[in-house]
């Protein structure tokens, strides 16, 4: 009985197949696609389940879709544990660069909100007589593509929920997986031509975080939270009606650790660093274009802003020189303009900072560092371009503890008490602190550094006490000179008096 009943099924297929093959060699395409059309309507309305593609590439030049990018990391995450069939690729720039995916024809589920799909990887030639077994590469009209299978009745959820829903956990989890990069900004020279790019990066791979970072906890705290804010924030930016960036300035002698900062908030945020170097920025225009080519979820960074060009006081000098000077020749002036490396103007810099170019794209830092705040123009560092000022001090003794616990792997020991004291009565930068720490050598213990540190610490005081006892000679000199002056002055204007008066 089975054997004629699986005579007659493998006659029946051979029958189809013979079919098919009559159908798709005789028929017209014309006739033949108007065919499928209809057949493919006619199973529609028996199949109660929806499709949906993603395909790789999409466009007129074919670019990688970034719907797909997103679904292959949101489904990477699962398809490792639920698919039985893996594929292993190595993705660029990435912290795992060894990604398993669910291979071609493999198919998983997931569940959202308690609606049940079915995700499938498929592969397709759209011209099989093309392909080559003999080839290394693969067919080139070889297309790849995500399907999406789930019951019509969840249409509204799947459509307008699901899917919004994969495309925004896998640029997270994308961002959270890749390499972070360090960029420098190019000569404009460089910036046409074949390959050629405004921005020339190196992966980014400085250690440093929270947890390391040689600052009171307190301090450490209260920028976290500002971080954290910040990073939350798009919705209450958008409501306030403000870009969504956010401007630091770090200020505080060297050697405090304002570098050390900028990568543990790169760390921490997980954003790349865009190190502009102003002397190498031709002008306002260039410095725009720049801020075009920094994307989101980005740090730039300016150190040393005091330094890098003329910008103190730049107002003040165009008024004086506008007021005092005489009018320079024409020519003379294009010539000195010229002759500058870098136009770049205090104008250029605050829009560049805080005008209307600067809310192209969201979630952007901006990060100002100088040894001199003082020396800066209140207008670059105003609530509102620098929102959040952070002062990078002499090391505490909180401090001082963190650095212990990096160098010497110690949290106590009886020579910490005078380490304290000593830290309040000297001033010694927190790299200072840790060079004094980290053993030169492998018979240096704990008690050899701590009193190093000792050493260096009272020498530290001594040289601050010796300038302290200077100042105060130079100013009561400089005093005995005042009144001296004074008493001079006076006697002059006596003599004056006595002349008027008729008296000699």
């Amino acid at each position: 009985m089975m054997g004629e009943l699986w005579a007659q099924m493998g006659s029946l297929m051979a029958t189809v197949v013979f079919m098919y093959t009559v159908f798709e060699r005789f028929v017209p395409p014309q006739f033949r696609d108007r065919v499928q059309a209809y057949a493919q309507k006619f199973t529609n309305h028996f199949n109660p389940y929806i499709q949906i593609t993603f395909p790789e590439f999409s466009g007129e030049r074919l670019k990688k879709s970034e719907a797909y990018t997103a679904i292959q990391s949101y489904l990477s995450a699962n398809s490792s544990q639920r698919a039985k069939r893996l594929k292993a690729e190595v993705v660029k720039d990435s912290q795992t660069p060894l990604v398993l995916s669910m291979d071609d024809n493999e198919e998983i589920t997931d569940e959202f909100e308690g609606v049940k799909v079915w995700w499938s990887a498929k592969k397709a030639s759209t011209n099989q007589q093309r392909y080559n077994p003999f080839s290394y590469y693969g067919a080139s009209d070889e297309k790849r593509y995500y399907k999406l299978t789930f019951h019509k009745r969840y249409r509204d959820i799947i459509t307008v929920s699901y899917i919004k829903h994969v495309l925004k956990e896998g640029k997270e989890i994308e961002l959270s997986k890749r390499q972070l990069k360090l960029y420098t900004n190019n000569p404009s020279s460089g910036w046409h031509g074949y390959k050629q790019s405004k921005w020339s990066h190196i992966v980014f791979e400085h250690p440093a975080t929270f947890e390391t970072l040689a600052m009171d906890q307190k301090k450490k705290e209260d920028i976290l939270k500002d971080l954290v804010k910040f990073k939350k924030g798009k919705d209450y930016y958008a409501k306030i009606g403000k870009a969504w960036k956010r401007g630091y300035l770090l200020y505080g002698p060297p050697g405090t650790g304002k570098s050390t900062m900028i990568a543990a908030i790169a760390n921490f945020m997980n954003y790349d660093v865009y190190d502009l170097e102003l002397t190498a920025v031709k002008d306002n225009t260039e410095l725009r274009k720049l801020l075009i080519e920094t994307p989101s979820k980005s740090i730039t960074v300016i150190e040393d802003i005091d330094c890098s060009l003329d910008l103190t006081g730049q107002r003040k000098k165009k008024k004086e020189e506008s007021e005092d000077e005489e009018p320079k020749d024409p020519m003379r002036r294009n010539e000195e303009e010229n002759s500058k490396s870098s136009k770049v103007t205090l104008s250029g810099l605050l829009n560049f900072i805080d005008g209307i170019w600067s809310a192209c794209g969201g979630e952007r830092i901006i990060i100002f560092t100088t040894n001199h705040v003082e020396k800066l123009d209140p207008a670059l560092i105003r609530r509102g371009r620098m929102d959040k000022h952070i002062e990078m001090s002499y090391c505490c003794y909180e401090a001082f503890k963190v650095l212990a616990k990096n160098y010497l792997d110690v949290e106590s020991h009886q020579l910490f008490g005078t380490i304290r004291q000593l830290l309040v009565e000297a001033d010694m930068s927190p790299a200072d602190v840790a060079e004094n720490l980290m053993p030169k050598s492998l018979d240096e213990d704990v008690q050899t550094c701590l009193q190093k540190l000792i050493k260096a610490l009272v020498e530290a005081k001594e040289e601050k006490e010796r300038k302290r006892a200077e100042e105060e000679r130079l100013m009561e000199l400089q005093e005995k000179e005042e009144s001296t002056q004074m008493e001079e002055n006076n006697k002059e204007k006596t003599r004056e008096n006595v002349k008027e008066n008729g008296f000699h």
